[in-house]
C-alpha cells in the first residue's frame, strides 16, 4: 500500500484517503501513478459500486506539491504532458463522492471538482491561487469550476487567488450539501452505500448522461439519454427494479 495514501472497504465502497499530512496532502507525480493503479481495478470490479475521496481535517488537498514543479521547464511539462494523468481519474466510470474538510487549494480543488459531487465540512475552504505562483490551474480548474459556477464567479476565483468557504460554495453550486465536519465523511459514506445499493451499470450511466448534460446541446443530450433509457430495458436490473415495485418488495440488485 502506498505511503501516500489508504485505501478501506465499506462494503460496496472504496473510501480512498490521502495520507500527507506533513504536505498538507499536497498532489505529486507519484501518488497520481499509485492512486490510478490502485483505484482502476477497483473501478472495473463488479463488487464496487462507489469511491469516497477524503483527506483529513485540516485538509483534504492543499493544492499541486510545488517543490516537485518549481524548477521544471516548459519542455519538461509539456513533454510530459504534466497532470495528464489525472484525466484518468475523472473518468473512472464508478461514482465519486469527494468528502473535503479544511483546504481544497489548487490542485486539491480539482480532485474535488474530479469527483461527481463535493460534500463539504464546515471547515472546507475552496480555492484555485495558482496565480499567485505565476501560473493558472492545469488539472481542469479553469474548466470545471466554470461549467460549476459559471463564468463570472469562476473568473474571480482564478485572477484573485482568493478562497471562498463552505457556505459560498453550497451557495454557488460547487457543493451538494454541507455537514458538521465530525459528520461529513459519514454522510458521504451513507450516500456512497447507497449509490453502490443500485447496479454498478445502471448508476454508471446515470453518471454519464448527467457530465452529457455539460457537453451537448440539449437535442442530442435528451436522444442520448433516451437511447440509454431503452437500452437499460435489456438489463436484469430494469426486470428486478420494475418487478419488486409491482410486487412491493425491495430490489436485489446482487447480479448486477
Amino acid at each position: 500500500m502506498s505511503e501516500n495514501f489508504s485505501i478501506t472497504r465499506h462494503g460496496r465502497v472504496a473510501l480512498v484517503t490521502l495520507t500527507r499530512p506533513k504536505q498538507l496532502n499536497a498532489l505529486n507525480s507519484t501518488l497520481a501513478a499509485e492512486l490510478i493503479a490502485e483505484l482502476a481495478p477497483l473501478d472495473r470490479a463488479p463488487d464496487i459500486g462507489c469511491f469516497v475521496q477524503t483527506g483529513s481535517d485540516r485538509a483534504f488537498a492543499a493544492g499541486a506539491d510545488i517543490k516537485e514543479m518549481s524548477e521544471k521547464s516548459y519542455g519538461d511539462m509539456s513533454g510530459m504532458d504534466f497532470f495528464a494523468e489525472w484525466e484518468v481519474f475523472a473518468k473512472f466510470r464508478s461514482p465519486k463522492i469527494a468528502a473535503v474538510r479544511g483546504f481544497a487549494l489548487g490542485g486539491g480543488c480539482e480532485l474535488a471538482m474530479m469527483c461527481d459531487y463535493i460534500l463539504a465540512g464546515e471547515s472546507a475552504k475552496f480555492g484555485q491561487p495558482e496565480i499567485k505562483l505565476g501560473v493558472i490551474a492545469g488539472i481542469g480548474g479553469t474548466q470545471r469550476m466554470t461549467k460549476l459556477i459559471g463564468r463570472a464567479k469562476s473568473m474571480q476565483m482564478h485572477l484573485t487567488g482568493r478562497m471562498m468557504d463552505a457556505q459560498e460554495a453550497l451557495d454557488c453550486g460547487l457543493v451538494a450539501q454541507v455537514h458538521p465536519d465530525e459528520q461529513v465523511l459519514e454522510a458521504a459514506l451513507q450516500d456512497a452505500a447507497t449509490i453502490a445499493g443500485y447496479a454498478k451499470p445502471v448508476a454508471m450511466f446515470a453518471r454519464e448522461a448527467v457530465h452529457r448534460a455539460e457537453e451537448l446541446p440539449l437535442a442530442e443530450g435528451l436522444l442520448w439519454e433516451r437511447r440509454v433509457f431503452h437500452s437499460l430495458f435489456g438489463t436484469h436490473a430494469q426486470r428486478e427494479g420494475m418487478a419488486a415495485f409491482l410486487e412491493k418488495r425491495d430490489p436485489d440488485f446482487r447480479k448486477d
